[in-house]
């Protein structure tokens, strides 16, 4: 096939089925089966360029094609003995659709098509079994008058309910009453077998572009140079439902749910595949199959042992047994559960099946989180209530609760509490702690709630429009039914988005020895180094036990929001004098101190980067609105003892006016706090330098960075730098020792990424601050982005990517490589790093491994991720340079 020009139409004997663009997935998988001697029924495969010819003949299929078929049909019949629509003999067939990538269950089927009233009775003479016979016609009349006439599947379901199917005479009225059925679609069911098969070509190319198969594509990120279109297979049929020495089923070379070593999956016998696909009838496990047919069960465990030698990958197959004869039907890689496609990548290189490189390649580096976190037991039925946008991984179920200070309450006393609101504030924290799950109906995967949640390992579902919450009532309602009140119990799922009412049963997350060796291997392979995301010792903990390397990104104002910290912090910013003030830094600095030597300690002499802080001071204080709202309150109940709390908020009132911006994210915020009220950045770096002192004299190796955020002009990061180069002069000369620290600059404004050569020659280092570099350069709101148009932008293929879970190369990207050149000119050697929430996206750290950055840091619970991602990346990076370990 390689080099000619590719036919219309290839036999099974005489496809490439490595071939799948052309073929298929599922035709591809029959050649293949076919050279390696495996009973296949004889068929053939119309390709997919007839597919795309279709579609651009307007939904038609190509001029020529049907004589090209029927002279395949001829062939087909001289290899079977059988004739189309001949009334003694009949040769009937499957038609089946099969892309370049699977999609199981998207696209049309239609089994035995050939039959008519003449043709059933050539077939129950040739089976001797009229009953049979008959139940085939009526299934096929089903099918095709659903698949090709678009009939409504439910009135022929109507039609047979309460029948006894195993009687010929109530056969042969249902298939009377389903004819007069199809007639009702205003289309005559059509008797001739070319007719029929033309038919249903014409439906399998549609399904590619039917409802199922377009949001599939869509959700699972099919690409057109992925998948442009299916192909078409039309094999001979074999029949299950001949007896019961008959049977159909479907099959895995291993154990999909936890990668164990054995046939697993069902099958039924006397039937016929749908039956076991649409799960109308209760079908036996294959063990059972050993005992029913033993021969047939000795000769499968043969064939499934050399697909997977073959193949190199568990596979998914189906298979049908006719008259104690077996025959496959389909093979394909098998999709796996997390926990079993790693168990199976180190059992198959153990049993030298695959290399390490290969072992690597087979696992996808997100489906790591199932391994990671809970996750909803797939045995479970309930269906959800409502769907939102997944942030957070995992799942938990809890009390539903709508008020923060009561969420943190109930999560103190030991309940499990589900936090529910419309969207979070920092100051909604204390409750994030407390609760074991997250959902709120604004927001998107970056957004305040999206990100703190990552940062927990906490699950959290945002953006979830379709429920509208009652505060005041506490409860919320989907389509204005009320589902859930406050009290009740419910269960979210971060890794899908879904809502659950009540308790769902959930696995817990299991590290096996398989998952660990895994790690050891990446770890190897990786070409740069993995980072953590860490605000708190328990997140640096979990970082270590994952194999990081350091921490790229420890938030500061994180540990103010605290319970016992947010009351000290609004002292400080809402202080009058200078030794208020004061008096409130040093409480701040005392405990900022403890925070830091506790992390400094846990991370046993790595590099940790403590970014000073970032948000601007009002986002600390209650907003205007909840000030005005508690000021009516307590003018309202008109007592006395109230009057001083109410001048308390007033004044609280008139210092949010004073610091509230038009637009804060781009006011006064990072570096222009620092500048304007630097005593809050010595505070920071002094609690550094102590921290790090009092450990390096208790012996204690440590390494802490000082990072400054929203940096635009070398002065700002000059004016920081000289603060931390006095206060770090002062902490060494008072302790008499010599600190190992570092200072550097995020990177996330978008003239620092222009005047980045500047900005190195104060800089140890630099780091990406994506997250916010992503927003300066579309000039999206991530949060309102999400919320309101970036869904449909990526429905309509306005953008091809969302960019603030993926790096936009051509913007960002290009930003990111021009800092890399401008500052490396300037300093050969200058680490640089990324610690946006992109350094937890495989995709991106495939960009950042390209670009030439040093290390990636992602949030302590993507580790493992970032570690295979980086190690996959390197696999296609320098194929040729391994290291010696990947050749064993």
């Amino acid at each position: 096939m390689s080099g000619a020009v590719p036919k219309p139409i290839y036999f099974f004997d005489e496809a490439d089925g490595r071939n799948r663009a052309l073929l298929g997935g599922k035709g591809a998988g029959l050649a293949e089966m076919t050279k390696l001697g495996l009973p296949v029924p004889p068929g053939f495969i119309i390709t997919t360029d007839i597919c795309e010819k279709f579609y651009e003949a307007g939904r038609r299929l190509p001029d020529g094609l049907m004589d090209e078929v029927r002279k395949s049909v001829r062939k087909l019949e001289a290899i079977t003995d059988k004739k189309f629509g001949d009334p003694k003999n009949p040769l009937l067939v499957s038609v089946r659709s099969g892309a370049a990538v699977s999609m199981p269950g998207m696209m049309d089927t239609i089994l035995n098509l050939g039959l008519n009233d003449q043709t059933v009775e050539g077939l129950a003479q040739q089976s001797n079994d009229a009953r049979f016979a008959l139940d085939a016609y009526r299934r096929f009349i089903q099918m095709f008058a659903k698949t090709a006439l678009g009939a409504d599947d439910r009135q022929f379901e109507k039609a047979m309910a309460a029948k006894d199917l195993s009687d010929e005479k109530t056969l042969r009225k249902t298939i009377t009453s389903f004819r007069q059925l199809c007639q009702a679609t205003g289309k005559k069911f059509p008797d001739d077998p070319y007719d029929q098969l033309k038919l249903a070509i014409d439906a399998v190319f549609r399904s590619w572009t039917g409802k199922r198969a377009t949001e599939f594509r869509r959700q699972y990120g099919i690409t057109p140079e992925m998948a442009n279109g299916t192909a078409v297979t039309v094999v001979a049929m074999v029949f299950g439902n001949m007896g019961r020495d008959s049977a159909t089923g479907v099959v895995f070379t291993r154990n999909p749910e936890t990668g164990e070593k054995k046939l697993y999956g069902d099958y039924l016998v006397n039937a016929q595949g749908e039956d076991v696909v649409s799960g109308k009838a209760n079908p036996s496990h294959i063990d059972q199959l050993e005992k029913e047919m033993p021969k047939v069960f000795n000769q499968l465990e043969q064939v499934c042992e050399k697909l997977e030698n073959h193949f190199k990958e568990c596979q998914d197959v189906e298979f049908t047994v006719e008259k104690g004869r077996l025959y496959i039907l389909q093979t394909r890689t098998a999709k796996m559960s997390a926990v079993a496609n790693v168990k199976t990548s180190v059992d198959m290189y153990h049993e030298q099946l695959v290399n390490k490189v290969e072992a690597l390649q087979r696992i996808d580096p997100e489906g790591l989180e199932q391994i990671l976190y809970p996750r909803i037991d797939s045995h479970a039925r309930q269906k959800p209530v409502a769907t939102g946008v997944a942030a957070s991984p995992g799942a938990a179920s809890g009390i539903a609760v709508f008020d923060v200070a009561k969420a943190e309450a109930m999560g103190k006393r030991g309940e499990k509490v589900i936090l529910i609101r419309e969207d979070t504030k920092p100051d909604d924290v204390p409750a994030f702690f407390q609760s074991v799950g997250i959902l709120t109906t604004r927001g998107g995967k970056t957004s305040h709630a999206a990100v703190v949640a990552r940062g927990m390992g906490k699950p959290c579902i945002v953006g979830c429009s379709q429920i509208e919450i009652d505060e005041e009532g506490g409860s919320f309602s989907v389509g204005g039914k009320t589902v859930v009140s406050e009290g009740q119990k419910i269960t979210v799922d971060g890794s899908t988005g879904r809502i659950y009412t009540g308790e769902v049963p959930t696995v817990a997350p299991e590290t096996t020895s398989e998952f660990k060796e895994i790690l050891q291997w990446s770890s190897e392979m990786k070409a740069i180094k993995i980072w953590a995301n860490a605000d708190t010792p328990e997140s640096a903990t979990l970082a270590r036990k994952y194999g990081a390397e350091g921490i790229g990104l420890c938030r500061t104002e994180r540990m103010f929001n605290q319970h016992d910290r947010i009351a000290i912090f609004i002292k400080m910013v809402m202080a009058e004098t200078d030794q208020d003030r004061e008096k409130a830094l040093a409480e701040l600095e005392r405990l900022q101190r403890s925070d830091f030597k506790a992390i400094l300690k846990e991370m046993q002499g790595l590099p940790v980067t403590i970014r000073l802080l970032d948000p601007p001071l009002h986002e600390f204080l209650p907003s205007e609105e909840d000030l005005m709202m508690q000021i009516f309150e307590l003018k309202s109940e008109g007592d006395h003892r109230a009057e001083a709390e109410m001048l308390k908020r007033e004044k609280m009132l008139r210092r949010v006016k004073e610091l509230s911006e038009i637009n804060p994210m781009l006011g006064h915020r990072g570096v222009r706090v620092g500048i304007t009220f630097p005593e809050i950045y010595e505070m920071q770096i002094r609690a550094v330098c102590e921290a790090a002192a009092e450990l390096t004299k208790g012996g204690v190796k440590v390494e802490p960075q000082i990072m400054v955020p929203q940096v635009a002009t070398v002065n700002e990061l000059s004016t920081v730098r000289h603060m931390f180069e006095s206060v770090k002069r002062e902490v060494e000369h008072r302790h008499k020792i010599k600190l190992n620290m570092s200072f550097g600059s995020m990177i996330e404004v978008v003239r620092s990424c222009l005047v980045a050569d500047e900005i190195a020659h104060v800089a140890d280092f630099l780091s990406f601050g994506t997250n916010d570099l992503t927003q300066a350069t579309f000039s999206f709101s991530r949060e309102d982005a999400e919320g309101k148009f970036l869904p449909f932008y990526l429905e309509k293929g306005v953008i091809s990517i969302n960019p603030f879970q993926t790096i936009d190369q051509k913007g960002v990207g290009r930003l990111m490589k021009m800092t890399i050149d401008l500052s490396r000119k300037v300093k050969k050697d200058i680490e640089i790093g990324i610690c946006g929430e992109h350094g937890g996206d495989p995709r991106s750290i495939e960009f950042c491994s390209r670009a030439g950055l040093d290390y990636v840091s992602a949030s302590s619970h993507r580790i493992p991720i970032a570690i295979l991602a980086v190690a996959q990346s390197a696999i296609r990076g320098s194929q040729k340079q391994l290291p010696r370990f990947l050749s064993d």
